[in-house]
């Protein structure tokens, strides 16, 4: 089912199977990407409890082996969503029998999506009802059109960050794991990326240390999509590797893949956040649009 929200600016539809973002607009222009299964069937996935790839879909926990895919199983889930008026939407997952097979933890998990003005704020929470620490990643992965104003190009197009910053690219393997190390990544006039498709020959592009906003825009337009990610430690760039995709994801995470060929023990993985029993986290990003 499809719940949507909106003002006098903005409106958002979002779909209870995986409290995923499908539509977002600004004055009846859409800026979020719709989901063409020619280069991404996605829109907007939630990523929860993993970010990224496990090898062999495997980790292990306290002695015991489970099986999870790719970004978590949140983004296939069905949630339970209740309406707080016109403009906000808060979708709710629980563990299930299925869910803690994959992952043995009970817990609630709420996203919470609410315009304001120009601006869509999502707050993911997350409660552990376990009597053990629980071991986690969240994040989001938003893909946006580009370009986004009529008669414009790819490659007319930037990201520009909200305030000088010297990026550290963390390698990735072919295989897209992590790998060993990261290097500098160093941005035109210490805040520019300009986009292109070769950017994603080698699929994402995941950096560390930035600034924690980023606007997508052309100077040649007017339109534009900021991201606001202030407690969120890396941010990944990406679209379908090797092709002329018409969107960019620009995605805040917690935490990163598995690394090449190590089937991690999420007790030891140092990225992931770790929630006491009875404990609750919060965590709060923005995407405000301009036209």
């Amino acid at each position: 089912m499809i719940f949507r929200i909106q003002n006098q600016e903005m409106s958002a539809s979002i779909s209870d199977r995986g409290a995923e973002l499908k539509e977002l607009s600004l004055h009846g222009h859409p800026f979020l990407w719709n989901g063409d299964p020619a280069y991404w069937k996605s829109t907007a996935p939630v990523l929860f409890p993993y970010v990224g790839r496990l090898t062999r879909e495997t980790y292990r926990l306290d002695g015991n082996e489970y099986h999870m895919g790719i970004h978590g199983f949140a983004r296939s889930a069905p949630f339970h969503a209740e309406m707080s008026g016109e403009q906000a939407v808060t979708f709710r997952l629980e563990d299930t029998e299925e869910t803690r097979r994959q992952y043995p933890f009970s817990f609630r998990f709420e996203v919470t999506y609410a315009l304001e003005g120009e601006t869509l704020s999502i707050t993911y929470t997350v409660v552990n009802r376990s009597e053990r620490t629980m071991p986690f990643g969240i994040g989001g992965h938003p893909g946006f059109r580009v370009p986004l104003d009529e008669g414009l190009h790819f490659d007319d197009y930037m990201l520009t960050f909200g305030e000088p910053c010297l990026p550290d690219r963390v390698i990735y393997t072919d295989s897209c794991f992590v790998g060993a190390g990261r290097e500098p990544y160093p941005l035109a006039d210490g805040r520019n990326l300009p986009l292109t498709h070769q950017l994603f020959d080698q699929d994402a592009v995941v950096l560390a240390n930035t600034a924690r906003s980023v606007t997508l825009h052309s100077g040649k337009g007017s339109r534009s999509v900021t991201v606001d990610f202030p407690d969120f430690p890396y941010l990944g760039i990406w679209h379908t590797p090797r092709k002329n995709a018409p969107f960019v994801a620009i995605e805040p995470w917690s935490s990163l893949s598995a690394r090449q060929d190590v089937e991690e023990d999420l007790n030891c993985q140092s990225d992931l956040i770790r929630l006491s029993s009875g404990a609750s986290f919060r965590n709060r990003w923005q995407i405000t649009l301009k036209d």
